[in-house]
C-alpha cells in the first residue's frame, strides 16, 4: 500500500508537471501494488453497474455487498479485511479527504472513471476497522418528470424567493430531487444558480441558467464559509446540499429571508420535525430568535420517503406545506404539532400530506397497502383516505 503522503506527493507533482522520481525498486512494488488494489475496486464497481445497483458496502469481516433496489446481497467475495478496504478504497479519494480520513478517520470524496462513471465515497471506521459505503452517482440530471412525485413540487422552481427545505431518510432521493428540481429551472428560465455540495453529485450542463457548483473541501473548506461567498455573487438561486451546522442554517434563513431562493436538505421525516430540527441546533437562549427568522425565510417544506414498488423497484411518497400565515404563526410559538393539520388547510394552495400520497399510489396499484400503512404518519386518516 503506498502511503497517502506519498500520494499527495505524487499528485502536487503531476499538477506540477514534474517527473515522477522512481530511485528504488520499492516504489515500483507500492505502484504494482496500487494498480492490483484499483483494478480490484474497479472490478467491485462494474458488479453494480452491471446489477443496476445503487451503492457498494465494504465492512471487514463480510464480502463486499451491494444494494439493488434497497435489499443488500453479498457477492460471492471472501471477507474483506480492514487493511483490504484501505488500501482499495483510500487512494481513490481526493488529497483533501484522504487528509481528513487520517486526522479524523473518517472522509468523503467523488471518484470518476472516464469507462465506468462518477461515484461518492465516504471511507469511515467501525469497531476500530475501516469501512466504506460508495454511492453511484448518475451520469445525466433526471427530469422532475422521471421521479414519479406528485406534480405539485414541480411549483417550488416557480417560487421567487424563500427557504426550501427537503427532509427524508438517508437514501430516500433528496439529492436527486434537488438536481431535478434544480434541472426544471435550468431549462426554463435565465437565472444564476450556485450549488454547495460535499461533494457534487449531479454535474449541471449550463443551459438558460448560469450554474456554478462549489465543492467543499476543493472549492471551499466549509459549508459557512461557501455560502457567505455565494451571497455576494450575485446569485438568484443557492442550493445547500445538507445544513449541517447552526452557521450554516443561519446563513440559509438569512439569505432566504433577504430575497433569494434557497433550496436545503435535512435528514427528518415530516415538515415539524424538519423545522424543529432547525431551532433545536441552537443554543436554548437564541432558538426564539431563529423561530422568528425561521417563520419568515420559511416557503416551502417537502419530506419524502422511497417505497418498494410493486413488480420491482422504488418510488417516492412526498409530503409538501407551502408556507402560509398560518404555518408562520405556529412556527413563532413553536406549536409544529399543527402543521399537519397547516397542510390540509394549505390544500389550495399546493400542500398536500404524505397520507394523500400513499393512497394515490396504493389506488394505481403502485405500492401495497400494507406497505403503505407500515409508513403513515397518520395511519387512521391513511386508512379513512383509502376507504
Amino acid at each position: 500500500m503506498t502511503p497517502p503522503d506519498d500520494l499527495d506527493a505524487l499528485v502536487n507533482e503531476l499538477n506540477a508537471g514534474a517527473p515522477r522520481p522512481r530511485p528504488v525498486a520499492r516504489d515500483s512494488r507500492a505502484a504494482a501494488g496500487d494498480d492490483v488494489q484499483t483494478a480490484r475496486l474497479r472490478g467491485w464497481l462494474v458488479e453494480v453497474i452491471e446489477r443496476s445497483g445503487s451503492d457498494l458496502l465494504l465492512v471487514a469481516g463480510a464480502p463486499p455487498s451491494i444494494r439493488v433496489n434497497g435489499i443488500v446481497t453479498p457477492l460471492d467475495d471472501a471477507p474483506l479485511g480492514s487493511e483490504e478496504i484501505e488500501d482499495a478504497i483510500a487512494p481513490a479519494l481526493p488529497p483533501h479527504a484522504r487528509k481528513q480520513y487520517r486526522d479524523v478517520g473518517i472522509a468523503d470524496g467523488s471518484f470518476r472513471t472516464p469507462d465506468i462513471g462518477r461515484f461518492r465515497i465516504n471511507l469511515h471506521h467501525e469497531r476500530g476497522r475501516s469501512a466504506a459505503a460508495i454511492r453511484r452517482l448518475p451520469s445525466t440530471v433526471p427530469r422532475f418528470a422521471s421521479l414519479n412525485l406528485p406534480p405539485n413540487i414541480e411549483a417550488l422552481t416557480r417560487l421567487s424567493r424563500g427557504l426550501v427545505l427537503v427532509g427524508g431518510p438517508t437514501g430516500s432521493g433528496k439529492t436527486t430531487t434537488l438536481a431535478a428540481l434544480v434541472n426544471e429551472i435550468n431549462h426554463r428560465d435565465a437565472r444564476h444558480i450556485i450549488t454547495i455540495e460535499d461533494p457534487i453529485e449531479y454535474e449541471h450542463p449550463h443551459r438558460r441558467c448560469l450554474i456554478e457548483q462549489v465543492e467543499i473541501g476543493i472549492d471551499a473548506p466549509d459549508f459557512p464559509t461557501a455560502l457567505r461567498a455565494a451571497l455576494r455573487q450575485a446569485p438568484d438561486v443557492i442550493v445547500v446540499g445538507e445544513m449541517r451546522d447552526p452557521e450554516t442554517m443561519q446563513i440559509a434563513v438569512a439569505a432566504g429571508e433577504t430575497g433569494h431562493l434557497v433550496f436545503s436538505s435535512l435528514h427528518t421525516t415530516d415538515a415539524s420535525t424538519t423545522v424543529g430540527r432547525i431551532a433545536d441546533s441552537f443554543p436554548l437562549e437564541r432558538q426564539n430568535t431563529i423561530r422568528q427568522e425561521l417563520a419568515m425565510a420559511l416557503a416551502a417544506v417537502m419530506t419524502q420517503t422511497l417505497i418498494p414498488k410493486s413488480g420491482g423497484g422504488m418510488i417516492p411518497a412526498a409530503e409538501l406545506l407551502m408556507v402560509g400565515y398560518g404555518a408562520r404563526t405556529h412556527i413563532r410559538k413553536n406549536a409544529l404539532q399543527h402543521l399537519h393539520q397547516e397542510i390540509t388547510i394549505t390544500r389550495k394552495q399546493g400542500s398536500f400530506t404524505l397520507e394523500e400520497s400513499l393512497t394515490e399510489l396504493v389506488k394505481r396499484d403502485l405500492i401495497d397497502r400494507k406497505e403503505a400503512l407500515a409508513r403513515a404518519g397518520h395511519p387512521e386518516e391513511f386508512e379513512r383516505l383509502l376507504g
